[in-house]
């Protein structure tokens, strides 16, 4: 279950621009519960007053994903991704990217490394400001 301030819009974004399909909604024209679905995937809405909104906790959810490298080009196209997002070779063993939705609930679409594939190098650090 995700947290949301607005329920349709959080639809609007799963549905138009991640390729989701609508499951099911407590009501048409002002949900505050609903069900999003795509490959086997479903994730629940729910909102949250602003007065609340301070004190939800937002998750970080992880999705295993067999092409992510495709995933990640139909995304890029929807213009979904903040400014650091990128596909990367991680020490941990993935390849992997990561953005958050338009509540800050954050999530990262992954596959293991294959055995000939290596981590990236590390970004470069940025000198003293």
């Amino acid at each position: 279950m995700l947290p949301s301030r607005d329920v349709a819009a959080a639809i609007g974004f799963y549905v138009g621009r991640l390729g989701f399909q609508l499951a099911f909604a407590d009501s048409i024209r002002d949900p505050g519960y609903a069900g999003v679905r795509r490959d086997g995937i479903e994730l629940h809405l729910q909102w949250h007053d602003a007065e609340e909104w301070s004190r939800v906790e937002r998750p970080m959810l992880r999705f295993v994903v067999p092409d992510v490298e495709g995933l990640f080009e139909e995304y890029r196209e929807q213009g979904v991704f903040h400014e650091r997002t990128a596909l990367r070779r991680t020490v941990w063993g993935t390849r992997e990217f990561a953005f958050y939705d338009l509540d800050m609930n954050g999530l990262t679409f992954y596959r293991d490394l294959a055995a000939d594939e290596t981590a990236d190098p590390p970004p470069a650090e940025d000198g003293p400001e």
